[in-house]
């Protein structure tokens, strides 16, 4: 059973840069963004667009490669089930019994969601309240995260 999809985690690092692309457009968070992050259409226009975008989906990509192990439950058995000399064949009978379950969209979405509102909100929050910046900046930003996150999370846990 495959559980390191590297198309999926490409597809959900794309995602992360369309829902981006989308969450930040002025017509929905971009404008309340821009003015609670104190961004001005000037320091936009100064940075090298391109190198930003590729970090941006390099960092995408680093975070879709870790949410096998909060998306996909299997993956805790991996490490349980490591012998000395490989996998223990109870990794195989387990698998034959479990290896779908809670293997869908919706259960990668759950997941995603969970970790947006436990793992991201707390760090950008935290960040944010040193950095002075206001409770509308850290809940468009942690939105974001926490759309991101279920979307990729929905890609991550139900495509095989």
């Amino acid at each position: 059973m495959e559980f390191l999809n590297p198309v999926a985690m490409l597809v959900a690092a794309i995602s992360a840069m369309v829902v981006g692309f989308i969450w930040y457009n002025p017509k929905t968070f971009g404008n309340a963004w821009m003015e609670a992050s104190g961004m001005t259409e000037e320091k936009i226009k100064g940075g090298n667009m391109a190198k930003i975008f590729i970090m941006a989906f390099i960092f995408a990509f680093l975070l879709a490669s870790t949410l096998p192990a909060l998306v996909i439950h299997q993956m805790g058995v991996v490490s349980l089930a490591q012998g000395e000399l490989g996998m223990l064949p109870s990794y195989d009978a387990f698998l034959s019994d479990y290896g779908d379950a809670f293997r869908t969209f919706k259960h990668g979405a759950l997941h995603g969601v969970l970790a947006g509102i436990f793992i991201a909100l707390p760090i950008l929050g935290t960040n944010a309240l040193f950095e002075r910046k206001s409770a509308k900046y850290i809940f468009i930003n942690a939105g974001y995260w926490i759309v991101t996150l279920g979307i990729m999370g929905a890609i991550i846990c139900g495509w095989r």
